[in-house]
């Protein structure tokens, strides 16, 4: 330990001395460029320092995000040239010297170049997407969406941008967990809000980067709760008065959406009312019917949104927030074929129907207030409420084999007798079953950050307190019938159960905080972290008599306590946590490294039949953290982020109880279970040739489980139940890289993306077919999958014309069943168009062929020809009405198929959704913009012809 500290004092004093002779002697000149109209800070303007009297050129940058730019130069005097397309060039003359090597020229104002904006076409082509440091940033002007379409549809054309069936965002492989505008927090607790509700055409860029929370943004203490977030700038002119939509729409099968939402923007403050409808599966808002999404999302949807959010900031105070308010009423039919490993040779096979109508209600309310008093002080505040209600009924019939059954379940169900399609002695046990599920549950909490700055520079104290209450309740009713085969005798067992689980939990958590400069640019930081959870769980589990219904409730006579089944539950955990980091920060690079340890109590009172235990829970827990950060320039970056993390069994899988309220399905505690210890490296690396519009990003990460807990289940091939048991196992670990390329050919108006993905799965999980243990019951599934993402994009004025193409293939390998190996492929490719006719018209389309190969069943290998269309009508002044017909699926062939593969089980599984079916909307726009010369004007910006919203041709400054 002497030599590790020594060591590191020892780097410290030569990084001081380093620094200290050489810090001097650099020379550079900063500033900021802006906008001379609005003041917003103009993004990627050129920076040319000439050296005098010859103008001959030095060097130069671009600005970032903020428009800021800091370019090192000699000792001399100098020209800067500050110029960007769309404004007038501005020159102006610097000096530096020995004794003054740093100017800082200030706000740099660029006006608009009049002329060139009226009289000169411009065909150059804006990038689709820059890169400064590690933000990315994507222009909307450079992709066209058809008219009306909301943000999710602008998103889903962004290269390495990726939105699934429900609705999770992946930009770069990364979850974006939360969506701003302008900076603030757009209904931070769901970004489906805005991807679904705010129409494109009031978006001008679309800026992608890892958002540091409260505590590291102003502290500078990386506390490991960085969140990928998507950062919306609105158009220049669309932040000073009201605008908003109306969009209702009906269609065929009895289809409608409806959509209403107002916007007022001034400067710093924004305020937003929103509120829709629909039946075509959209989990937020329509926004002129979701594009050509269609509906593949599972099951019949039906919506109703409401809400507001608000932003404001003045200069001592910042406020924000959200209130929301959700409605879903979803009708599910899924049917199911599945196979289960449970020996080298043998499987258990099961069909199974699924139907199930699932209605829930949710109320959102989060606030944020941001204070600083004074320079040296800042104070968060969000505090949160949440309340939940659920109704979810299903009935669901299901067939287990040992073999397979080579029946679809169609056909099994519809059979008069089930042996007539299978022989008996394959047939393990067959299950129909209803249910009923209610719940409410209320959440309140909030979080307060406290940080006070103590003079020097980096130096400073916080505090962190936070606080969360929970009260819910819930009610299942279920009522099966299962008969099996393959007993000695056929027998028929019906179970028909009430359970209620009323939950009261709260917890608590005190944090401090500490910053202390050691060298420049270094500092160490330290903190300490107390947290408190407490929760009291009192299960009541009754058996009620066979002539009982679901739908005749819960009457207290009619049902008998099962006290063996019965169980309660009182939790109480206590974590001390204590850091201690180095960071590291010069010109060009940034390091974070640390440690964190974890001492850790809990206790546990449980009750079950005639099982009662007090028990207690010691564990330390270690988890090192580094985070380091390269700029090559403005424009490149290299990033490598380590982070340990341990996580503990929870209390009731330690306890030596078996759980038999669903006979087919006993779990069992293990009291020998071991805490599991995942590893996450990852290694981020973009850079962005801004002459040449070209682009590359990598991001690679690695992940390994240590004791990972697994699930041991031991198989009863008489009844086809399960008997569950939750063991740690090593071997599971996974390797994922993309790589994105963005390139512009022939004065950029060809555009060629590409996304390539490969990740590598190592997945091992026990498989059992008797009660004893080894290590040859374990199975290893081999997993390499690869993707290829590919588009080529024209466009003009007038028309866009898109190439695209995909591949996916899976290569899998099982260790315990050769026959389960599979290589699957599934393919796309196709094109799509957007073109502005005359008469503020415009027609889009795209058509695609979607192809499955490899799958053992046959069903699953088919091929899809996708076509969807849509005809647009501006009218009125200003376009401000636009009438659309869309077609989805016109040729009728789309499916909802999916397959998923582990270890243990391979599953096919199939549900309803909305597929061929048409909508006329009919969408208003209003925009009511304070300021002479603010409003956009018929043909501009976002609308149609001329604009470069959806539906626009090139780029207008």
């Amino acid at each position: 330990m002497k030599k590790w500290v020594l060591g590191l004092l020892f780097l410290a004093g030569m990084s001081t001395a380093a620094f200290a002779q050489g810090g001097n002697r650099k020379s550079s000149v900063s500033g900021t460029v802006i906008d001379g109209e609005d003041k917003s800070p103009v993004i990627q303007a050129t920076i040319q320092v000439l050296s005098l009297p010859d103008s001959t050129m030095v060097t130069g940058n671009v600005t970032d995000l903020d428009g800021h730019f800091s370019i090192p130069v000699r000792p001399g005097k100098y020209v800067l040239k500050v110029s960007f397309v769309g404004y007038k060039t501005s020159w102006k003359q610097v000096t530096l010297t020995n004794a003054k090597p740093r100017v800082n020229t200030g706000e740099i104002s660029l006006m608009a170049d009049a002329t060139l904006l009226e009289g000169v076409e411009i065909v150059a082509q804006a990038p689709e997407v820059t890169a400064s440091e590690d933000t990315l940033v994507y222009n909307s002007s450079a992709y066209r969406v058809p008219e009306g379409s909301a943000l999710e549809e602008l998103v889903k054309k962004l290269p390495g941008a990726e939105v699934d069936e429900n609705g999770k965002i992946t930009i770069n492989g990364k979850e974006i967990k939360k969506i701003m505008i302008d900076g603030k927090e757009f209904f931070a607790d769901d970004p489906n809000i805005a991807m679904k509700n705010l129409p494109v055409n009031i978006i001008d860029k679309v800026r992608a980067y890892d958002k540091q929370s409260d505590m590291a943004r102003v502290t500078g203490i990386d506390d490991g709760e960085e969140e990928t977030v998507i950062d919306l700038t609105v158009k220049k002119g669309m932040n000073k008065g009201w605008f908003g939509n109306v969009d209702l729409a009906a269609g065929t099968k009895d289809r409608y959406s409806g959509k209403i939402m107002a916007n007022h923007f001034y400067e710093k403050n924004q305020f937003t009312v929103i509120g829709s409808m629909n039946n075509v599966n959209d989990n937020g808002f329509p926004g002129g019917g979701g594009g050509f999404r269609g509906g593949s999302q599972n099951g019949l949807n039906a919506v109703k949104m409401a809400g507001f959010n608000f932003g404001t900031e003045s200069e001592k105070l910042e406020t924000g927030g959200s209130v929301n308010f959700n409605y879903r009423d979803a009708d599910i039919q899924q049917k199911q074929t599945s196979e289960t490993f449970v020996s080298s040779e043998n499987s258990s096979f099961k069909n199974a129907m699924d139907r199930s109508r699932n209605k829930t209600t949710n109320l959102t309310a989060d606030f944020r207030f941001e204070w600083r008093p004074d320079t040296m002080t800042t104070m968060i505040f969000r505090p949160r409420l949440t309340y939940g209600k659920t109704n979810n009924g299903s009935d669901s019939h299901s067939f287990t084999f040992d073999t397979d059954p080579q029946h679809s379940t169609d056909e099994l169900l519809n059979a008069e007798d089930i042996t007539s399609l299978v022989p008996e002695e394959n047939i393990i046990n067959t299950i129909v079953k209803n249910s009923l599920q209610k719940g409410d549950d209320l959440t309140a909490g909030g979080s307060l950050m406290l940080n006070r700055r103590l003079g020097t520079a980096g130096r400073n104290i916080t505090f962190r307190g936070s606080y969360n209450y929970t009260n819910s309740e819930s009610e299942q009713f279920s009522a099966s019938t299962t008969d099996y085969f393959q007993l000695m005798q056929d027998s028929t067992e019906i179970l028909n159960r009430y359970i209620t689980t009323p939950t009261k939990s709260y917890n608590y958590s005190l944090r401090f905080s500490y910053s202390e400069p050691i060298f420049r640019g270094g500092f160490l930081q330290f903190s300490y972290n107390f947290q408190y959870k407490h929760s009291n769980t009192d299960n009541s589990t009754y058996d009620m008599p066979l002539e009982w219904t679901i739908d005749q409730g819960f009457v207290p006579a009619w049902g008998s306590l099962n006290t063996d089944l019965s169980k309660k539950a009182e939790y109480n955990y206590y974590n001390h946590q204590a850091d201690v980091a180095l960071r590291w920060i010069r010109q060009k690079m940034q390091l974070n490294v640390g440690a964190s340890f974890q001492p850790q109590r809990s206790t546990l009172t449980y009750q079950m039949g005639d099982y009662a235990v007090d028990t207690v829970r010691t564990v330390f827990n270690f988890t090192p953290t580094l985070d380091f950060r390269y700029k090559f320039n403005k424009t490149s970056q290299l990033r490598v982020n380590y982070r340990g993390r341990s996580s503990q069994p929870s209390m009731t899988d330690l306890l030596p109880i078996s759980d038999n309220t669903d006979p087919l399905n006993v779990r069992v505690g293990n009291p020998g279970l071991k805490p599991s210890f995942t590893n996450s490296l990852m290694v981020f690396y973009n850079t962005f040739n801004v002459d040449k519009q070209r682009g590359l990003m990598t991001h690679f990460r690695f992940q390994n489980v240590m004791n990972s807990i697994s699930n041991r289940k031991t198989y009863d091939e008489s009844t086809g139940g399960y008997v569950t048991m939750p063991e740690n196992i090593n071997g599971n670990w996974n390797l994922f890289g993309i790589i994105g390329t963005n390139t512009a050919l022939r004065n950029k108006k060809f555009t060629i993306n590409t996304f390539t993905r490969a990740s590598y799965n190592n997945i091992v999980s026990y498989i059992s077919d008797s009660s004893a243990l080894s290590e040859a019951d374990k199975n290893t599934m081999r997993q390499l999958v690869l993707g290829e993402r590919l588009r080529g994009t024209y466009r003009n004025n007038w028309w866009e014309f898109s190439l695209n193409g995909s591949l996916d293939y899976t290569h899998s390998r099982n260790s315990f069943q050769d026959r389960n190996n599979m290589d699957t492929y599934q393919f796309s490719y196709g094109a799509s168009t957007n073109v502005n006719l005359p008469w503020n018209m415009s027609i889009s389309t795209d058509l695609s062929q979607n192809s499955r190969r490899g799958y053992t069943d046959a069903s699953m290998n088919r091929d899809e020809l996708i076509w969807n269309a849509q005809i647009s009508q501006n009218f009125l002044k200003g376009n401000a009405a636009t009438v659309s017909l869309q077609f989805y699926d016109i040729l009728r062939n789309q499916s909802n198929i999916s397959r998923t593969i582990s270890a243990a089980m391979r599953q096919d599984t199939e549900y309803n959704a909305i597929y061929s079916y048409c909508m006329l909307h009919f969408i208003y726009r209003l925009n009511l913009f304070g300021g002479k010369g603010n409003a956009p004007r018929p043909g501009g910006p976002g609308f149609g012809p001329g604009g470069h919203g959806p539906g626009g041709g090139p780029r207008r400054f």
